[in-house]
């Protein structure tokens, strides 16, 4: 399996065989690690200009042995598909550090990280992928971020598209399998991603899935930009995408009917990465590996998913816990869907013939 073709085919024919295991929270491990401003700078960026801790995504490239350790112990937990350290490798969101000229060699070095680690940890068995992780960034194309201005807007359509269209080429070139466009907040910035993603397989000629995961904000059942899970889905069904599902923001159990409603929605796989819980009062995460794992392994059980693995609060020792009572559960089967006109708002409309 030492080329994409090969490992895109052992892609298909694992999830038709088992649930498979996403690995958990990137961020939660650095954290952990304490890291220093001189850490997050390196050699390279010693005499950078502007603060650089919490660049999480830079330490791709000043702290790349730390980054992979990270995917490592994933990997030993029973993790099947690595998330690249690029959540907010876009030039969107690195103008935050200065830092939008060094997007391309991030998302690269993260990738080629991952990839390093997937392919010294996969078997004949149990080959291990990577998906390029893609942030929302953090502006918002259908929300104003001025209460005074509803019509005021601090992005674009076009400037995302390009944004995640140079994320895309770094995350291929340093060797991925899939895009994961996670923690979608606000559908109108994942469908700048989406184009951008099909845009640039047109030019290239070379198909990669898509996995679209949104985040449910608050116990509304919403988006931030307002739309219900089914709504969600038929805003980016035309993506025709490898998987669609939830992540982020809520615990598995304030997530579970939000799943549940995508999964009777969406005829493609169902993936799902919840918190460890909510958060607590420090803004930590109290929920134990055991019980996130038994929300998942219901899950399972219930035929609500294909893809199950962490978020914020989660760490190797969730997801060994997770991949433990997932394993021998089948996974999801994709239901036939009658062809209908389907729309959406912030409600779904489906016409009915």
């Amino acid at each position: 399996m030492n080329t994409p073709a090969e490992r895109l085919d052992a892609l298909y024919k694992a999830t038709t065989a088992r649930v498979l295991v996403l690995d958990g929270a990137m961020g939660t491990m650095i954290q952990g690690l304490r890291l220093s401003e001189d850490d997050f700078r390196g050699e390279k960026f010693k005499e950078w200009p502007t603060d650089l801790k919490g660049n999480n995504d830079l330490l791709n490239i000043t702290q790349p042995e730390a980054i992979g350790k990270i995917h490592s112990a994933y990997l030993d937990a029973g993790a099947d598909i690595l998330k690249t350290n690029t959540f907010n490798a876009t030039a969107i969101a690195q103008a935050d550090y200065a830092m939008e000229n060094n997007v391309a060699d991030i998302n690269f070095e993260g990738a080629k990280i991952a990839r390093t680690a997937a392919d010294s940890a996969s078997t004949d068995d149990k080959p291990r992928f990577v998906a390029g992780a893609i942030g929302p960034t953090n502006r918002t194309a259908s929300i104003s971020p001025n209460v005074e201005d509803p019509g005021f807007r601090n992005v674009n359509f076009d400037a995302l598209a390009k944004a995640y269209y140079e994320q895309a080429n770094a995350l291929v070139e340093g060797g991925i399998d899939l895009f994961l466009v996670e923690t979608v907040f606000d559908t109108l910035n994942a469908k700048a991603a989406i184009f951008a993603l099909m845009d640039r397989e047109e030019k290239t000629g070379r198909h990669i899935p898509i996995m679209i995961s949104g985040t449910i904000t608050d116990l509304s059942g919403r988006t931030l930009s307002g739309q219900t899970p089914e709504a969600f889905w038929h805003s980016i069904m035309h993506a025709n995408p490898f998987s669609v599902g939830f992540n982020c923001a809520l615990g598995a159990q304030q997530l579970r009917p939000h799943v549940a409603a995508i999964a009777k929605a969406a005829d493609v796989r169902v993936s799902a990465h919840p918190n460890a819980g909510l958060p607590n009062d420090l803004g930590g995460y109290d929920e134990m590996p055991n019980e996130t794992a038994a929300h998942l392994q219901e899950w399972t059980d219930a035929g609500l998913v294909n893809i199950v693995g962490g978020c914020c609060g989660t760490t190797p020792d969730h997801i060994r816990a997770i991949a433990d009572a997932v394993k021998d559960r089948p996974p999801r089967q994709l239901p036939t869907l009658p062809k209908r006109l389907r729309l959406s708002g912030l409600e779904p409309f489906t016409a009915v013939a």
